[in-house]
This record gives C-alpha cells, structure tokens and sequence, in this order.
C-alpha cells in the first residue's frame, strides 16, 4: 500500500484535526451504595453517546445530574439479566417519547449484546409498543476451543467481533469478545452466562500540518496544502517532485482505547486471560513489538470484587502495563454523597420535619476502605511493580480528548453531603420550620386519653358545613391498635417515568412478623427499599415477601418485578421455600412468561382476573364440590369414583354452570393457586384480598386488602380495609370498593386545572380523588401516582385536609398514626413553599 493510499484510509476510517474535540468515558453509578442496583458507563465523543449497560436507576440518576439520554445511539449490555437490562424498557419507553415528538423519530436505538438479548426484547414487546424504535444487534459466539495443560476446555476467543451500523460509529470503533466458560468436562455454561468485553478505540488524529516542511517542499499557500491535510497528494508548485501527506504532515496520534470488563464468575476470568483477541493489547506480550502493541489508557472493571481479586483476574490485569484500571464494583470506607441529592435532600428534611411519617433514610452508605482501591502489587522480573488500581465514584470521567487532558477528570464527581448539611439548609431557608418540627412532635406525645377525645371531639362535628364530615369518629379497627400491625410504605409516588424527586409506582405492606405485600412494582422498586431499611432490611422484606400484586400492563407499575424476584431467587437459595406468587393482568403473565426463558425468577403468576369476587366464589365452590364428591365416594374403589364423576358431567354438563355444589368454570390451576393463595393470606393475617376493573387501559386493576378481625380488652374489633385505585378515572368501581375503608390509596397524576387531560389519559385529578374518597366514606384518603412536574404538596381545600393527605417517596404510614395523619398537611405545605 502506498503512502498516499494509507493516508486516505486513514482518513476514511475517521482520522480528525480536531485535537480539542472532547471524548471521556464517565461512570453512571458504581453499584456499591445503597441507593444503587448495578454500574453503568457513558461513553461520550462530540454528539455521539454509548451507553454500557442500564441498570435500574439510570434515568433517575441522569435527570439528576443532567446527563441526556435523548441523543443515546446504542446500549451495549455486558450481560443480559436483570442488573445489567433492568432499566432498559424504562429507557426505550423514554427515548421513544423523545424521539417520536421530534424530527428524529424515524431513527431507532441500537441495542447491542450476547445471544441471548433476543429473549429480553421478544420479552420487552408485551409493554414496549415503540417496537420499530429498537433494533436488536446479536453478537454472536466464538465456538473455537483450545485445551489448558489442565486438561479443561475453554472456549477460546481468537477475535474480536467489530460493532458495525450503518450511519454510526464515525469517531469510534468498538469491537466485543464474547466470554462463554466451559466447566471441567467440556461442557458450556448456560447461554444465559455469556458475558462481553467491549474494546473501544478512538479514530487516530491526523498529525500537525508542518508548514517549514510544506515550503521545503516547494509548495505555496494555496488549495494544494488543504488537499494534503485531506490526505490527497498533490504536485509540488517550485519542484519536480510528487508531494505525500506524511511529507508535510506528522505522524497520527493514535486514539485512545478503553476496555469495558465484565466477568461475574471466576471461569469468565479464566477464558477472559485465554482470549487470543486480547493479545495485540498486551504490553507483555513476547510476540508484540513496542511498535505494534495497542496501548490500553483505560480499563473499567464492572466485574465483582470478588472475582477482580482473584489469581486469575490479577494475573490477567498485570498485562496492560500503565493503563488505568477502575474498579466499579469495589467498596470505600467513608460516608459517601447519595447518589440522588435531590431526592435525599426532601427525604432529609421531611425527616426532620416529621420522622414518625418519614423514617431516617438509608441515604448515606458506609463502606469499608478508602478512596482509592487497594493497589494490586505483584512480581515482575524479582521487583515489584503495582497495577494502579482505583475505586469509581458517581461521575468520575477519564477523558480521552484533547490528548493534552488524557487522564483521570473528578470535577464532576460530588462534594461529600450529609444529612446535617441538608438540615442546616432547611434552617437557614425556613427558619420558623424548627417550631414547626416541635408543635408536630407534641402530636405524638400528647396521653391517649387527650388524644381520643380530640379526635372524637373533631370528627364529630360539622366544621365546614360538609355532612359527608359528620360523625366521621375514627374507626373501630384502630382501638388500640399496635405499630406492628400495618405500616404503609410509599417506595414510589410518581408517575410515567423516574424523576429526581419522586420514582415510579411501588407501595410496600409490612406487616411486620407476618411478612410484607408489594403493590405494584416500578423500577427502582429495590433500590427505594434499601434507601428505607437499608442493605440488610432491603433484604429481610424481599425474602418475607407473600407476594407481588400488579395493577396494570404500564412499565412504571411493574419494570422493577425482575430485579426484586432475581434478589428473592438468590436469597432464599438453598433454602426451602414456595415460589413467589406474582398477581397481576394477563399481559404481565406474558411477560413474565417470556422473560423466564432468559433468567429464573423463582415464581408463579395468577391473572388478576382469578382474584375477583366472582373467582373467590368459584374457589369456594370448588371446595364445596370436592368435600361433596369425597363423601358421596365413600365406599367406592378409585376407578368406579372416577367412572362415577364422568358420567355425572357428560350427562348433565349445565350442572357445571347451574350448582355451585359442581365444579365451577375456573382452570384448575387457578384453583389451586387461589387454594394456595388463600394460605398464604391467612398466614399474613388478611381475610380479603380482591382485584376490581378500574377505568384506565385494558386489563387495569384496583384492589381492595383486609385483615381480620382482632381480640380487644375481650371484644371483637374488625380488621382494616385498605383500598388501592391503581391507575383510573374516577369510577363506581373503586367508590364501591371503598365503602367504609380505613384508607383509600386513590392516584391524583393531575392538578384540578388539568382536568381535560386527566380525561384523555385516563387518569384522575386532585380534587376527583379526594371526592371518590368522600363518597366511599373512606375515613382516610392518601394521594399518590402525582405527575413528575409535581414535587410538592398541591393545593387543598380546608374541607379536604381534614381527611387527606399527599404521599411522597419513603413515606410511612403506621395504622397507629392514622388519625394524626390530616395534622400534618399544613406543616407538610410550609416545607415545601419554596420549591418551584
């Protein structure tokens, strides 16, 4: 090849002058602190934006620091489950959006991964209708194998497979190893396993234009010296000679690479130090010159670090010479920022403001090192040399361009916070709120006696002129009701996408001894339990969880389900216990269906549909028929009891349909889960639970929860009614359900003035959710599922507040504290008078 033909190629390929174009590669989150599920990495060059893995949180964490996702051109996931993929239909759903409302939405979102990414988007169809927005990018696996003097097979990968899209990767190159360990007899990990090592390299820089070479040459100023920086030869103007590009031009600065690694088990280590692709980037490498050896600047280690600290990983990391390795997934000993300031700061102050309501949240997590990640320090030729080795943080960029900047960048990376600064804020900004926190705590304090007749006083009389107010007394259920009973908890109060301020739709039931319920299931679902209790109470909730219950098909009810039955899956391994029962409408079961074809979620479904009163009954009858059927068998041998039934339902089949001493209509299988089921409950302590139709999109559910009756002082005492809307419009459906409710958990997405798109999307204002409550006569009502433009308390009536109140995210609410509820409103109103 010649000179000038080597330079053009080089120029096709993406060669640039534009030495001060920027590039870096920045972390999303390093998957170590409470708030956060797995890391993720942008990889940013001009207008092009690589995302590498979407975890849950990502868009939450975005809008938080104002990172964009809509010029997102490709997801690459190092493996395909639910901590790498699980905010990924959030995020499509969100790009779609974007994309669909603007001049771009004919382009689509790449999405790149192992073989098995087709089950996750042949999963992701049954909610995601933005199908044509996503194309799929299978890489597909090396089936070469090499035997170890060990005697064990790996497969070995010989090269690397290059990411190619038509119109992409103009300033980029990225090419994937694909790591499928084998066991020690020959055969494969699952193709669930598999896992990627992407190798990104940046386009060379064209050299500096010498122009002392250029006059040498004979060359005059002119269009000729703009052909030769094109990389065109060219005539020379004073000379009889031909003049080249690297005659007047320097040599390229060769574009930097960074590798992205993720080996979750020790046998992906093992075939990652195998991988023959990897060679030509190893500065150990006896068959590499200096000359042609690929200079790695930058490894990011998504892997375990457990397994980053293993033999075979330190071994592997030694091979790389100076490139700078940081470790997303190792631990720091210091109070470290949360992850969502915004979101801690308004957990912080309603914390101090009312922490009955409003728990100390897990915001800040202390880990168990330093900054820096202890530096791995090996033999090298009878000296010792050190891998630098560094912990992420949130934010921390390694830029790539300008080469002069080339490095290490933590000016994005936060400024420690702590709870105190945040209170020393609130104080300074609303100085009258410490009165405020003081008049609230005397609500708590005040002796029961005082307390019972305030509220019996209060409820009793008509203070506005409302009959519906009347006789409103608190009910019988809450007479000396413990704090062990029922405590409500609000994982996520906003609707359609996670914001900064309040996630996506999830309420939690603890019930304390006797277990918890999860009421829809949004994503971030896991992250908000552990910013509520914590790593270690995060997980008593999920593996003491009866089970999932699903309003409706919309991923902001429900994209969080995989990652909460993947944690329950791993930690009830090993240990003897029922599958998780998942309720929800059919279109869930699909996915749920599907996706099980990619990872284990160590459940069950049972349709919404098969929870109704109608199918109640029909369980019952069932029950009926067989405690029948048993005792009109008595006597017979199994073939004339079984000869005897059929003959009964071939003769007369009506009776199906006609007695409810005969089978009823319901599959069998419902039956016995319903069977199953109806245990469950009973061990929770709870006589009803029952899924109604709401006014939303198809298959929408409500439900209604009660719990039974109680011992008190030597009286009966009913149970509690809890009512949950989901999402509705106003309906006879959820006022029926509520009649005599404890509490009605009602959605309010829209502020009384927005009432004309309340009706176009189907769901409720303010003031229509507070008027389905009164009518129920439900003796209190919490608004939920606000519109993400709404971070503080709306506008309420005098009539309203003595029987409403607003949710907003970690708020929990004991049944012990039902009838302070209301008290609080105003107070709730001063805290957030300055928020835009």
């Amino acid at each position: 090849m010649s000179r000038h033909e080597n330079n053009v190629r080089q120029d096709v390929c993406g060669s640039t002058s534009r030495q001060n174009t920027e590039a870096y590669v920045q972390i999303l989150g390093t998957g170590m602190d409470t708030q956060e599920t797995s890391p993720s990495v942008l990889l940013f060059f001009n207008n092009e934006r690589f995302i590498f893995n979407a975890g849950e949180g990502l868009q939450r964490f975005c809008a938080e620091h104002k990172i964009k996702l809509s010029q997102v051109d490709h997801i690459c996931l190092t493996r395909v489950c639910s901590e790498t993929a699980g905010g990924l239909p959030g995020l499509l759903l969100s790009l779609a959006g974007i994309k669909n409302g603007s001049p771009e939405s004919t382009e689509h979102v790449d999405i790149w991964g192992p073989p098995n990414l087709d089950l996750l988007v042949n999963a992701m169809k049954n909610f995601v209708p933005h199908a044509t927005m996503v194309k799929a990018h299978i890489i597909p696996r090396s089936d070469n194998v090499m035997v170890h003097g060990n005697g064990a097979a790996l497969a070995s990968s010989l090269h690397a497979e290059e990411l190619q899209a038509e119109g992409k990767f103009k300033a980029v190159s990225i090419s994937a190893i694909l790591l499928t360990p084998t066991h020690l007899d020959g055969s494969h990990f699952s193709s669930n396993d598999t896992s990627i090592v992407y190798i990104c390299n940046l386009h060379d820089i064209r050299g500096e234009f010498d122009p002392r070479k250029a006059k040498a040459c004979g060359l005059k100023k002119g269009r000729k010296l703009g052909q030769l920086q094109n990389g065109i030869s060219v005539k020379s103007d004073l000379l009889d000679i031909e003049v080249h590009p690297d005659d007047v031009i320097g040599p390229p600065i060769p574009g930097p690479i960074v590798l992205i690694v993720d080996c979750p088990t020790e046998p992906h280590a093992q075939e990652l130090l195998s991988a023959q692709a990897l060679n030509a980037y190893y500065s150990d490498s006896q068959s590499n010159s200096q000359e042609t050896t690929k200079v790695v600047n930058c490894i990011i280690h998504l892997s375990p670090a457990t397994v980053v600290s293993s033999p075979v990983y330190e071994k592997w990391m030694r091979k790389f010479g100076s490139a700078q390795h940081i470790m997303a997934r190792t631990t720091r000993k210091h109070e470290t920022t949360p992850i969502l300031e915004s979101s801690a700061r308004i957990a912080t102050r309603l914390h101090y403001l009312c922490p009955q309501l409003f728990p100390a949240p897990s915001l800040f997590s202390v880990q168990n090192d330093d900054v820096a990640a202890p530096n791995f320090k090996v033999l090298v030729e009878g000296s010792i040399s050190k891998v630098c080795g560094i912990s992420a943080e949130n934010l921390l960029k390694f830029t790539l361009r300008p080469p002069r900047r080339l490095g290490l960048d933590r000016s994005s990376v936060q400024n420690r916070m702590t709870s105190s600064v945040f209170v020393k804020e609130l104080l300074s900004e609303i100085p009258e709120i410490a009165d405020a926190a003081k008049n609230i705590s005397t609500f708590w304090h005040k002796p029961k006696e005082d307390e019972a007749d305030l509220f019996t006083r209060q409820d009793s009389e008509v203070m506005t002129g409302d009959p519906s107010l009347a006789g409103h007394a608190a009910p019988r259920c809450l007479d000396n009701v413990q704090r062990d009973d029922l405590e409500i908890v609000f994982l996520g109060t906003g609707s359609s996408i996670p914001s900064k301020y309040r996630n996506v739709s999830s309420i939690y039931f603890n019930l304390f001894s006797k277990g918890g319920l999860l009421l829809d299931c949004g994503e971030g679902s896991l992250a908000q339990l552990k910013r509520r209790y914590g790593i270690n109470g995060a997980d008593s909730a999920v593996r003491n969880l009866k089970c999932i219950w699903i309003s409706h098909i919309h991923a902001d009810h429900h994209a969080g389900l995989a990652r909460i039955l993947a944690l329950r899956r791993d930690l009830l391994k090993g240990v003897p216990h029922e599958p998780m029962l998942v309720i929800g409408p059919e279109q869930v079961g699909e996915f749920l269906k599907d996706y099980k074809k990619l990872e284990d979620l160590d459940m069950l479904f049972l349709d919404c549909r098969s929870t109704t009163v109608a199918k109640w009954d029909d369980m019952e009858a069932d029950s009926i028929f067989d405690k029948d059927h048993q005792m009109s068998s008595e006597g017979m041998n199994d073939e004339s009891r079984d000869h005897s039934v059929l003959t009964c339902l071939s003769e007369d089949s009506s009776l199906l349909r006609c007695s409810k001493r005969m089978k009823p209509s319901t599959p069998v299988d419902d039956i016995k889960l319903l069977k199953h089921f109806k245990k469950v409950l009973s061990e929770a302590g709870l006589v009803r639970f029952i899924s109604f139709p709401v006014v939303h999109c198809p298959g929408a559910f409500g439900i209604i929860l009660e719990s039974a009756e109680r011992m008190n002082c030597g009286k009966v005492v009913p149970g509690w009614k809890v009512v949950y809307s989901g999402d509705t419009r106003p309906c006879s459906e959820v006022i029926e359900a509520s009649l005599g409710a404890t509490i009605l958990i009602h959605e309010a997405t829209f502020e009384d003035g927005l009432l004309e798109e309340a009706i176009t999307r189907n769901h409720s204002t303010i003031k229509e959710a507070i008027e389905v409550g009164r009518s129920a006569g439900a003796y209190r009502i919490i608004l939920t599922h606000f519109s993400q433009r709404y971070p503080k308390v709306p506008a309420l009536d005098e009539v309203s507040m003595q029987r409403t109140c607003i949710a907003f995210d970690l708020m929990s609410v004991n049944l012990a504290d039902l009838q302070l509820l209301p008290k609080v409103l105003p107070y709730l109103k001063l805290l957030f008078r300055t928020m835009e």
